[in-house]
């Protein structure tokens, strides 16, 4: 029988962001993206916004929402994922932003 890991609860988020001295608007603000970018990804999947929370936490994404990559396995790392705004990407400054 395989183990399903729950997402963690946005407030667990939100506090580990805390911890390592962030808030969501400030974490998006920092990387010159609208304050409440990051907000989005506690309710939704929104890859870039994950990757933003996942990498000022310490852990990969799929740890924190392990039932948005259903094909990560626990304790496998995995290349980050490439994902930008449909409007950057046709305007053609999608690798701009890191």
């Amino acid at each position: 029988m395989i183990k399903e890991t729950a997402d963690w609860h946005p407030a667990d988020i939100i506090a580990a962001l805390k911890k390592k001295g962030w808030t969501l608007r400030r974490l998006s603000q920092h990387h010159g993206y609208s304050p409440s970018l990051c907000r989005h990804a506690l309710v939704k999947r929104y890859p870039n916004a994950e990757r933003l929370i996942a990498e000022a936490i310490g852990v990969p994404p799929w740890e924190i929402w392990p039932s948005r990559y259903p094909d990560k396995k626990p304790g496998r790392d995995a290349p980050k994922e490439e994902h930008t705004s449909g409007t950057k990407k046709r305007n053609g400054y999608a690798n701009l932003r890191k």
